[in-house]
C-alpha cells in the first residue's frame, strides 16, 4: 500500500486497519480451448481490493505463443467480478484466444504480441454471454506500435437462402426485421445466433427457419453453401471482421410449392413476440433478389449459389 504525503505513525496504523483486502480466485487452473486436442494455458489467480478506490480487476493469462509475455486482462470500473469471470470463461473468449492462436491467426508469425486485453460490456441473455465488449492490446513487435482491436463478440450465426419455385418462376423468401443498430427496417436472409457451445449449426439453421418463417425442413434439405469455400476460410463468412467476430455459415433449401403457398407466405408475419422479434415476410423473385436489399447475408449467398450452380456442385432441384 503506497502513501502519499506525510502521515503519523498512529494515523498509518489506522489506515492499515481498515484496509481488508478481499481475494477472488475467478477461474480454474487452466483454460481450455479446443475439445478435440486442447490446449491449456496455465491461468494466475487474481485479487482485488473490493472498496471506493479500488484498482481494477485483473487476471493473468500465458499463451503458448509468447510465453515470455504474460497476457493481463483487466475490467473497466463498470464490470462486475460475476461479470468479469463469466468473460473470462465464456465460449465467446475462449474462442477469440484461439483464433488469434491458430495457424492463420494474428499470433502464429511471431511478429505481434497480445499485451493486454480490457473487458468494457457484457451482456448477458439469460445465463450465458450473448455479448462481450472489449479491447486488445496487440503489439507490432517490430515499431511497438498497437494494431487496432477494438472488439465486439457475438459469435457464429446461421442464414438460410430458401428458394422456392412454382409454376416456371423462383422466389426468394425474405424477413422484413426492425434493425435498431442500423436505425433501419432490412429486408434479409432468415439468419441467427448459436445458443449454445455446441456448434450445431445446421440444427440452428433449420430452428431458425421455423421460426421465422414458419416453414419446416428437415437436414436432408438444406445444402451449405459456405462448405465450397476453401479450406483456409475456415468455411464461414465475416460480414464485418474490422469490429466483430461474427462468423455466419449460409445454407440454401431449394423447392418447388403451389403458387398458394407464395400467396400465404407474403406479408405474413412471423417471430417470437415475446423476444422482441417484430418479422414480416416478403417474398421476392429471384431475378431480382440481387438488387431489392443490400443485406450482406443475401449478397454472400447468391455469390456461392450462382458459382456453385455454374460448378455443377449443386444437387438437382426437386421436380
Amino acid at each position: 500500500m503506497q502513501v502519499q504525503g506525510e502521515s503519523s505513525p498512529a494515523d498509518l496504523w489506522k489506515m492499515l486497519q481498515a484496509w481488508k483486502p478481499l481475494s477472488l480466485n475467478i477461474l480454474p487452473k487452466t483454460l481450455r480451448l479446443s475439445s478435440s486436442s486442447p490446449t491449456r494455458l496455465p491461468i494466475k489467480s487474481f485479487s482485488c481490493k473490493m472498496s471506493s478506490d479500488s484498482p481494477p480487476l485483473t487476471h493473468s493469462i500465458t499463451l503458448p505463443s509468447q510465453l515470455a509475455e504474460p497476457v493481463q486482462i483487466v475490467a473497466a470500473p463498470n464490470i462486475s467480478p460475476s461479470e468479469f469471470r463469466s468473460a473470462i470463461d465464456s465460449s465467446l473468449f475462449k474462442q477469440w484466444l484461439k483464433n488469434m492462436e491458430s495457424e492463420s491467426g494474428v499470433l502464429s508469425g511471431g511478429g505481434l504480441f497480445l499485451k493486454r486485453v480490457l473487458i468494457q460490456g457484457v451482456d448477458m441473455f439469460e445465463k450465458r454471454i450473448g455479448f462481450l465488449k472489449f479491447v486488445a492490446d496487440v503489439i507490432d513487435k517490430e515499431t511497438g506500435e498497437k494494431v487496432p482491436g477494438i472488439v465486439f463478440a457475438r459469435g457464429p450465426a446461421v442464414a438460410v437462402l430458401i428458394l422456392l419455385d412454382s409454376e416456371g418462376k423462383t422466389y426468394a423468401v425474405l424477413t422484413e426485421q426492425v434493425r435498431i443498430p442500423v436505425g433501419r427496417i432490412i429486408l434479409e436472409l432468415p439468419a441467427g445466433m448459436l445458443d449454445d457451445d455446441k456448434g450445431d449449426f445446421l440444427g440452428t439453421a433449420i430452428r431458425e427457419v421455423e421460426e421465422e418463417t414458419g416453414i419446416c425442413l428437415t437436414q436432408k434439405d438444406m445444402v451449405d453453401l459456405t462448405a465450397f469455400l476453401d479450406e483456409s476460410t475456415g468455411r464461414r463468412i465475416f460480414p464485418s471482421p474490422g469490429g466483430c467476430d461474427e462468423e455466419i455459415s449460409l445454407f440454401l433449401y431449394r423447392g418447388p410449392v403451389d403458387k398458394g403457398i407464395i400467396e400465404q407466405l407474403q406479408g405474413k408475419e412471423t417471430g417470437l413476440r415475446e423476444h422482441g422479434e417484430l418479422i414480416k415476410l416478403r417474398v421476392v423473385p429471384y431475378e431480382k433478389l440481387w438488387c431489392t436489399t443490400a443485406d450482406a447475408k443475401v449478397l454472400a449467398a447468391l455469390t456461392l449459389y450462382e458459382r456453385a450452380k455454374r460448378e455443377g456442385l449443386l444437387p438437382p432441384p426437386e421436380a
